[in-house]
């Protein structure tokens, strides 16, 4: 196991900054170094902020223009590209259709934000992509006739994210014990998702525990995430369940573990409970927000179980072996539950 190491450009905040030059440079130490911060990072909190990434500026300006775009339409325009029941939840989902508190079996009032969501782009004929194990899981993406843009960029972005998340999960290999390719035939074939979701400015009171994003983790392995600059953004929680802001650094990467790391790890690495809070009230007419999210998950028949460097002799893992696609049925059957009882809660 990597030895734990002062973070680089160290953050007064509780995430973490961390330069990845170090690992991108390819010397032994250089690699050594980011890996221990990286380590030290998910052990005590589960998220980190990354520079030094070389993700390229006009490219994530791009996406962020062609989005704002894409929710400037006419609502009818948008909902042409709606989710509706469509297996997979791809392209438009309007203010109302979320609640992330369901993915924690959890019943609280939708989400105050829309968003647009692909799946992989980059699908072969191959039968594992036409598998019915693959049905929902890498459904066929819809794109809107406008803006003419987004389909190339978000194309672009998302295979873009894919390289940055294979190099997160070859660092987190090497700060794991592992050797660096360990995690690559586990995502060659990866089952990731973007999402791009509007924040948009609060014109009303939002209800009694309602958020822009309901408290929640993430299913995958890393998350990328480029936040908005405005008021009324990420929060983080501690283990005492305190919350913390997550700071905005500028040309930077918000990166948090999910749970399939977890248990990857035996627990050892956190999937970290995270909401997106409300603006306060005075900044209602300003605090507009745009994030992109970059959900990396693995190869859906990549199966997940202890590292043997996560285990103590004789100590028993804390979770059993499962494959990623038994993993998101799992949660998917949890999500729909707690959205059963929020209708019938409803309609009483």
């Amino acid at each position: 196991m990597a030895q734990i190491a002062p973070m680089s450009a160290p953050s007064k905040s509780f995430v973490p900054v961390i330069d990845l030059a170090p690992y991108f440079a390819g010397t032994a130490q250089g690699k050594r170094r980011v890996a221990a911060q990286l380590d030290r990072a998910c052990r005590e909190v589960g998220f980190y902020i990354i520079v030094g990434h070389g993700v390229e500026p006009h490219l994530i300006e791009g996406v962020e223009r062609v989005s704002r775009a894409f929710f400037d339409l006419p609502v009818a325009e948008k909902m042409k590209v709606h989710t509706g029941n469509i297996p997979g939840a791809v392209g438009y989902a309007a203010i109302g259709d979320v609640a992330l508190a369901y993915t924690r079996g959890e019943v609280a009032p939708p989400d105050l934000n829309e968003s647009f969501q692909i799946a992989k782009v980059d699908v072969t004929d191959d039968a594992y992509f036409r598998s019915d194990a693959a049905r929902g899981l890498i459904p066929p993406n819809r794109w809107p006739q406008e803006p003419a843009a987004l389909k190339e960029l978000y194309t672009r972005y998302y295979l873009r994210m894919a390289v940055l998340a294979a190099d997160l999960m070859r660092l987190s290999a090497l700060a794991l014990g592992l050797p660096e390719d360990f995690f690559d035939d586990k995502i060659d074939r990866h089952i990731s998702r973007l999402n791009v979701r509007l924040y948009p400015q609060q014109k009303t009171a939002p209800l009694p525990g309602q958020l822009r994003a309901a408290a929640h983790t993430d299913y995958g392995t890393v998350t990328i995430l480029k936040p908005g600059d405005t008021v009324g953004g990420l929060q983080v929680a501690d283990r005492d369940g305190n919350w913390h802001d997550v700071p905005a650094v500028q040309g930077s990467f918000v990166i948090n573990q999910g749970d399939l790391m977890a248990r990857w790890t035996n627990d050892q690495w956190l999937s970290t409970l995270h909401r997106v809070a409300n603006p306060p009230e005075q900044a209602s007419g300003g605090s507009r927000r745009l994030s992109i999210v970059f959900f990396h998950h693995p190869n859906y028949d990549a199966v997940v179980s202890c590292l043997p460097t996560c285990l103590d002799p004789g100590a028993v893992p804390k979770h059993a072996p499962i494959t990623v696609s038994e993993y998101y049925s799992m949660k998917k059957s949890q999500q729909r539950m707690a959205r059963a009882k929020a209708l019938e809660r409803a309609a009483t």
